[in-house]
C-alpha cells in the first residue's frame, strides 16, 4: 500500500469518527438501560435511541474515558430549543446526584407548576394526573404513618414516595429573599445546579459543598474509599447532608460572599419534575428532587434493539417500538 493511499484512507476513517461523534453529540444517540424504572413502557435491556437536538443541541461539556470519571469537564455551547420539555415527555438526563451518571424517567410537572402525590397518584394543581398507559404499582400503599428515609426535603408533608407535597416546581425568573427564614434546603442546591460555589466556613473550619453524592458513587464504583473525601473525615459536604442543621447556615459562604451579604436570589433557568413508570421501583424525584434545565440532554425517541438480560436472548418484538 503505497502512502498517499496509507493518507487518504486515514483521513477518511478521521473524517467518519467526527461525523459520528458530532451526531452523537448534537443529534441522535444511543442509550442502554439498565433498570426497570421505567417499565412497561421501556424495558431492563432496552437500547434506545435518543434525541438531543429537541430541547436545543449542545456541544460537549466533558471531555474524558466514557464510563469513567477520568476527564474534565469544559464550557459548551447551546443552540435554540424547537421547544421545552413538556409533561408527559421521556426525558434522558444528567442524574442530579452523580453527573456522570444518565437517567431516563418521564417529565411529569414542569416549572411553576404545583406537584402532590397522594395515595400513590400524582395530583398536578390540584388535578389527579393520569397514570401512563404502561405504568404500574408493585407494592401495597404505604400509609402516611409510615416515615420513609431518604424522601426529598422530608418533613410533615414530604413523608414517603406515596405520600408527598404538595411541590411547588421552581422556574426561571422565581426569586428567593435571602435571611434568617430562608430555607437552604431548597434554594442551595438550585444554586449549586446554576454554577455557584458554596462553602461552610466557621473557624478554621471549611467544608466544600457538592452535588456529587457519596451514596450513589459508591453505588456506582463499589469503594468505601469515595467517603474519605466527604465529611466527617474530609471537607466535602453535600447541601442535603443530615449532619447539617438549620443553624449551621448562618456560616455559609456563596461565590465568596458570607451569606448575609445577599439579599435575594432570582434563578436563571427552568426545573422540572421526572418519575418512573414502575411507580413502587424507581429512584426519582421523589428521592433527590428537581431536574435542572441544563442537566437535561434530550428526549427517548424509540427502542432500536432489546436484550432480555435473564436470557440473553434478543427480544425482537420490541425492535422499533416509539416511546410515548
Amino acid at each position: 500500500m503505497n502512502k498517499k493511499k496509507i493518507i487518504s484512507e486515514t483521513k477518511a476513517i478521521v473524517i467518519i469518527i467526527i461525523v459520528a461523534l458530532s451526531v452523537k453529540v448534537t443529534i441522535l444517540e444511543a442509550y442502554i438501560v439498565p433498570t426497570g424504572s421505567m417499565e412497561n413502557t421501556i424495558m431492563t435491556g432496552d437500547f434506545l435511541i435518543g434525541s438531543r437536538f429537541v430541547y436545543g443541541m449542545r456541544t460537549p461539556d466533558w471531555i474524558g474515558i466514557p464510563y469513567t470519571d477520568i476527564g474534565f469537564f469544559i464550557p459548551y455551547i447551546k443552540f435554540p430549543e424547537f421547544r421545552q420539555p413538556a409533561r408527559g415527555d421521556i426525558l434522558i438526563f444528567k442524574y442530579p446526584r452523580d453527573k456522570y451518571v444518565k437517567y431516563v424517567k418521564r417529565c411529569v410537572a414542569g416549572p411553576g407548576d404545583t406537584l402532590q402525590v397522594k395515595d400513590k397518584y400524582i395530583y398536578l394543581n390540584g388535578e389527579k394526573d393520569p397514570m401512563p398507559s404502561n405504568g404500574k404499582f408493585l407494592y401495597p400503599l404505604m400509609p402516611e404513618s409510615m416515615k420513609q428515609q431518604g424522601i426529598f426535603l422530608s418533613s410533615d408533608k414530604n413523608i414517603n414516595k406515596d405520600h408527598l407535597g404538595p411541590i411547588r416546581i421552581p422556574a426561571k425568573g422565581d426569586s428567593f429573599i435571602i435571611n434568617q427564614a430562608t430555607n437552604w434546603r431548597i434554594l442551595l442546591p438550585l444554586m449549586l445546579m446554576e454554577g455557584h460555589s458554596a462553602q461552610l466556613i466557621h473557624n478554621d473550619d471549611l467544608y466544600e459543598f457538592t452535588l456529587q453524592d457519596p451514596d450513589e458513587l459508591f453505588r456506582r464504583k463499589g469503594k468505601k474509599s469515595v467517603y474519605e473525601d466527604y465529611f466527617p473525615s474530609g471537607n466535602l459536604i453535600t447541601p442535603w447532608s443530615r449532619a447539617i442543621r438549620n443553624e449551621h447556615f448562618q456560616y455559609l459562604v456563596v461565590d465568596g460572599r458570607p451569606v448575609s451579604d445577599w439579599k435575594e436570589y432570582t434563578l436563571k433557568q427552568n426545573y422540572f419534575w421526572a418519575m418512573g413508570d414502575n411507580r413502587d421501583d424507581s429512584l426519582d424525584s421523589r428521592y433527590w428532587g428537581f431536574i435542572p434545565e441544563n442537566f437535561i440532554l434530550g428526549e427517548a425517541l424509540f427502542v432500536y434493539f432489546s436484550l432480555n438480560l435473564d436470557s440473553w436472548t434478543p427480544r425482537f418484538e420490541r425492535v422499533g417500538i416509539m416511546l410515548r
